[in-house]
């Protein structure tokens, strides 16, 4: 009988669907990135997705983020992404956070009830905690590096952290992972090297391109989410770098979990 996943089935087999089905999976930043994951799952058949995020929908978030209309702006992201969700899948079940993970909050989650982690949120210092976590709880856990200041949506890879290269996001998630004897991480990023945007260019002078290196690791500092905005940058982005980032994240899940009891 034909239903809603009849064409994936016929990929991966019934037994595989049932996995998903029985499948829970925690989506953490609801962004660029985090939305094509999170939808992905759910339209791939996951049966229970967890999503956390702490900022609505805003108007610059229409270029790129799947979840993001001109109905939706000024919505919390995970108010948002639970609408959509459900109209994709009616019978999915989402537990939404409104938070925003880092060390502090980290205590909220029971890490041992996800069979998957996916982290996509843009802070070294929640991406370390959830890393953290999510290995001491034996859970696997995918985690994406920058997508911001690119432009080729190929050029996205998936690899160990400490296989990476060029990114700035990278190098210091290598460094800082090494320092706390995390010995394996699962990445997706690009080795595209970033633009500098006309504006950081026009503040920095003719510097600006040489040193987008530098900003970009300075701005993915470890501290609290409020310090972390106040020395970062906005960097540009585009309605299919970050969507090719997240898609890759997303597949990289679905092999694993069908490939996995659950």
């Amino acid at each position: 009988m034909e239903n809603q996943f009849s064409r994936t089935e016929l990929l991966v087999g019934k037994e595989a669907m049932e996995r998903l089905k029985n499948a829970r999976v925690a989506v953490f930043g609801i962004g660029g990135v985090g939305g094509h994951v999170l939808e992905a799952l759910v339209r791939s058949g996951v049966g229970t997705v967890d999503i956390i995020d702490n900022d609505k929908v805003c108007l610059s978030n229409l270029n790129r983020q799947i979840i993001a209309t001109h109905k939706t702006v000024g919505q919390y992201k995970v108010d948002a992404a639970w609408q959509r969700m459900k109209e994709i899948n009616p019978e999915v079940v989402i537990h939404k956070y409104r938070t925003f993970f880092l060390p502090e909050t980290a205590g909220e989650f029971d890490f041992t009830q996800y069979d998957y982690v996916a982290d996509a949120i843009d802070t070294v210092a929640g991406k370390i905690e959830l890393v953290l976590r999510a290995k001491e709880a034996g859970i696997p856990v995918i985690s994406s590096m920058g997508a911001g200041n690119k432009m080729n949506p190929a050029a996205f890879e998936v690899a160990d952290i400490y296989e990476t290269s060029v990114c700035p996001l990278a190098r210091v998630m290598r460094r800082e992972l090494k320092k706390r004897g995390i010995g394996q991480l699962k990445v997706v990023y690009s080795r595209e090297q970033a633009i500098a945007p006309a504006a950081w260019q026009e503040a920095d002078g003719s510097g600006g391109a040489d040193r987008i290196g530098i900003m970009e690791e300075n701005s993915a500092c470890i501290g609290t989410g409020k310090e972390a905005g106040e020395r970062r940058r906005i960097p540009g982005s585009n309605a299919f770098v970050p969507a090719a980032a997240g898609l890759v994240m997303a597949g990289e899940i679905i092999k694993d979990l069908i490939h996995t009891k659950v």
